[in-house]
């Protein structure tokens, strides 16, 4: 769930301490080309403001007329489909006849929002369950894998950070790279047993900073696959733990900021530690060759190949290409 969606709960709640009926629309299941993905949100008021979306438009458009028209549950949930033949997909705006299905959920107390709320805004990953006969909805934790299920009598939604962000060092690019990962609902931990480092660091919302061991803190955290670690610390003795860790994990997306000179010495050292193979996985210099210079752009840079990493879209072009670059040598002359 990304921070847009936690908004759109944010209003359901506001709407219902003031009083007024709204229905949560939840896409369950797509086919074909639709706007949005599976788990997208939409609240609609009972005079018809919405917030979020579930297509393009013109679904919105549809159901606000159905709730104008008393089309829409007010009771109890309901599944609803659009698009299901190439005509009704060209009137919604679906494109290569798409379909997308929808539960349509009029909330209550028991749709259990505030509750859901507590545990997004404390970054915990919620799998929330709703009957479709009765309405009532159950909270749990969420296991990694979980997805969007709809069998026809229960509807269950993971919520909360999926991707997690491990960050060895507390330097100015790791206030950068936590900053923004954050924004993109990634659970942040920045690892730095260094006093001083430490207490230069400004606080920031859903970001934990931690003072044990970058190894300890890796085998705590039980790195999947869902996990990105990178090392930004300047300092081998701290960056070549927690890669050691991370190269022999699951991990998506291992990096390592750096020019390619001390990129290739530890890659070297690294050897030692028998994991020739897995070293394939180090992304060093960490990041997309944007041109970057400050903390903020070869932060961006970062999450950037981070992202096409995570979306399984090819590095091969010269963006991956450090080879003639002079950024690359400048990045980090110490690390």
């Amino acid at each position: 769930m990304n921070s847009g969606d936690v908004d759109v709960l944010r209003t359901a709640v506001a709407w219902l301490a003031g009083g007024r009926r709204v229905i949560l629309a939840t896409v369950v299941q797509t086919w074909g080309s639709a706007p949005r993905p599976p788990g997208s949100l939409m609240v609609l008021r009972d005079d018809g403001q919405i917030a979020g979306s579930v297509s393009g438009g013109c679904v919105e458009d549809d159901l606000i007329h159905r709730l104008r028209t008393r089309e829409l549950p007010l009771e109890r949930p309901e599944i609803t489909t659009y698009g299901a033949g190439g005509e009704e997909s060209r009137r919604f705006g679906l494109p290569c006849g798409g379909t997308l299905r929808i539960v349509l959920e009029p909330l209550s107390a028991r749709s259990r929002l505030p509750e859901l709320l507590a545990f997004l805004e404390a970054r915990q990953r919620v799998e929330r369950s709703l009957d479709l006969e009765s309405g009532a909805v159950t909270l749990c934790p969420a296991p990694a894998s979980a997805g969007v299920a709809c069998d026809g009598q229960t509807l269950r939604t993971p919520h909360g950070p999926e991707m997690r962000l491990l960050i060895i060092g507390a330097g100015p690019v790791a206030r950068y790279l936590a900053a923004m990962a954050v924004m993109l609902d990634y659970q942040v931990t920045v690892c730095e047993p260094r006093e001083e480092y430490r207490e230069a660091w400004p606080p920031l919302e859903g970001v934990l900073l931690s003072d044990v061991m970058p190894d300890d803190k890796a085998d705590a955290m039980r790195l999947d696959a869902h996990c990105a670690v990178v090392a930004v610390s300047h300092d081998p003795a701290l960056d070549d733990l927690a890669l050691i860790r991370a190269l022999a994990s699951p991990a998506f997306y291992i990096g390592a900021l750096g020019s390619r000179l001390n990129n290739d010495r530890r890659r070297l050292r690294l050897r030692e530690f028998a994991l020739d193979a897995a070293i394939e996985r180090l992304r060093g210099p960490a990041g997309l060759n944007l041109g970057g210079r400050g903390p903020g752009e070869i932060a961006l840079s970062i999450l950037a190949e981070m992202t096409a990493i995570r979306r399984h879209r090819g590095l091969d072009g010269s963006l991956a290409d450090w080879s003639s670059s002079s950024r690359a040598c400048r990045v980090d002359a110490s690390a």
